[in-house]
């Protein structure tokens, strides 16, 4: 612990005021070190929030657009050339993952498309890729879910050991004047109010987008049920059109 405090250094704190600059100028370089360490996480926290915000709007804007196409009544095959086989969204992923099985499975000579292992490759297919673009999508959340709980014991910490190098300077000058123990102990308990700006914007964040991002997952699940259950229906009707030709 730093004890080469003396009386003008805590005296200049007091001359200077008590601004978020004073305060932390004058802090100790543990207190300092805390104080930019929690700095640097609200500047990722807030790049994070801003990054995820603009996301899931651009992924439900994509989302609504694509789905006014697939339901437009066009060809799927066309659909899928222009949007599903390069997918460039996630809810062309999930159609170009759904209808490419379905049409690898259509190629091979004989194979009955109504069977049940067609459509359990395609749902696995469907399965797949929701869970692969939703961990796409809510890649970097766990940095906010980490920082939310963390930053107030971080700057509890910076507390802690500011107070206690307050304490040993005034044991030092003999003196508990309140204009000498306040600067100490406010630049101390400033490390707990930048801990507590980090973390409440991150715990907030973390569940509306965790929710938002929750919210898209079910509508990519919701709309691959949907065209599973259409790519199904079209199987049964191939395979009754072939039964009648025969006959």
């Amino acid at each position: 612990m730093d004890h080469e405090v003396s009386s003008s250094a805590l005296g200049a704190v007091g001359a200077t005021g008590l601004s978020p600059l004073d305060l932390f100028l004058h802090a100790s370089i543990v207190v300092k070190l805390v104080m930019l360490g929690l700095l640097l996480c609200s500047a990722g926290v807030w790049a994070i929030i801003a990054e995820k915000i603009i996301l899931i709007r651009r992924v439900n804007r994509e989302a609504t657009e694509f789905e006014d196409r697939f339901w437009s009544g066009g060809s799927l095959d066309d659909l899928y050339e222009s949007d599903g086989a390069r997918p460039t969204h996630p809810m062309a992923a999930v159609f170009g993952a759904a209808m490419g099985e379905w049409r690898r499975s259509a190629r091979i000579g004989g194979i009955d498309l109504s069977r049940g292992g067609v459509r359990e490759r395609v749902d696995r297919a469907i399965d797949i890729t929701i869970m692969r673009e939703n961990d796409r999508l809510t890649r970097r959340l766990i940095f906010l879910a980490t920082i939310g709980p963390v930053a107030p014991f971080v700057g509890l910490f910076g507390t802690v050991w500011g107070i206690m190098h307050s304490f040993a300077s005034i044991a030092q000058m003999h003196n508990t004047n309140l204009s000498v123990v306040a600067p100490g102990i406010s630049e101390a308990l400033f490390a707990t109010a930048i801990g507590l700006v980090t973390a409440i914007p991150a715990y907030i964040a973390y569940n509306g987008l965790s929710n938002s991002f929750e919210k898209f997952a079910d509508r990519m699940e919701a709309f691959g049920t949907e065209f599973a259950a259409i790519l199904s229906r079209q199987s049964e009707e191939r395979a009754d059109d072939t039964t009648g030709g025969k006959a």
